[in-house]
C-alpha cells in the first residue's frame, strides 16, 4: 500500500482542478536511474493499466504497475512547501540508501 499525507493530497487535488484532471489518477512508479540508481516517477494518467495497483486515499487514486509496487509497497507520499522549495517528498521503507535530493534511492 502507498499512503498519502494530507498535504500531498491537497497538492494533488490542486493539481488536478488547475490541469483540469479531475477524472484522472496519480501514477507513482519507480524507474531506472537518478544517483543512486532508482528514481521515483509521477504522472497524472486517465485510466490504470490491467495489472495496476489501485489505491484510493483522501480523495485520490493512485496508479501502482506490479514492478514498481515491490519497491513502493509501505511508502508514504508527502508534499512540502517551504523556504528549500516545494515538491513531493518520498518516505519509503524499502529504500536501503538515498540520494542527498531524496529523488532516487537503492534498494
Amino acid at each position: 500500500m502507498i499512503s498519502v499525507t494530507d498535504k500531498a493530497a491537497e497538492a494533488i487535488k490542486s493539481i488536478m482542478q488547475k490541469e483540469g484532471l479531475a477524472e484522472y489518477g496519480l501514477r507513482v512508479a519507480v524507474v531506472g536511474g537518478g544517483c543512486s540508481g532508482m528514481s521515483y516517477k509521477l504522472n497524472f494518467e486517465k485510466d490504470a493499466a490491467p495489472t495496476d495497483k489501485i489505491y484510493e486515499e483522501k480523495g485520490v487514486k493512485i496508479y501502482v504497475d506490479t514492478k514498481s509496487h515491490l519497491f513502493l509497497n509501505g511508502t508514504t507520499l508527502d508534499f512540502s512547501d517551504g523556504l528549500q522549495g516545494s515538491g513531493f517528498s518520498f518516505l519509503n521503507p524499502n529504500a536501503k540508501s538515498s540520494c542527498g535530493c531524496g529523488s532516487s534511492f537503492s534498494s
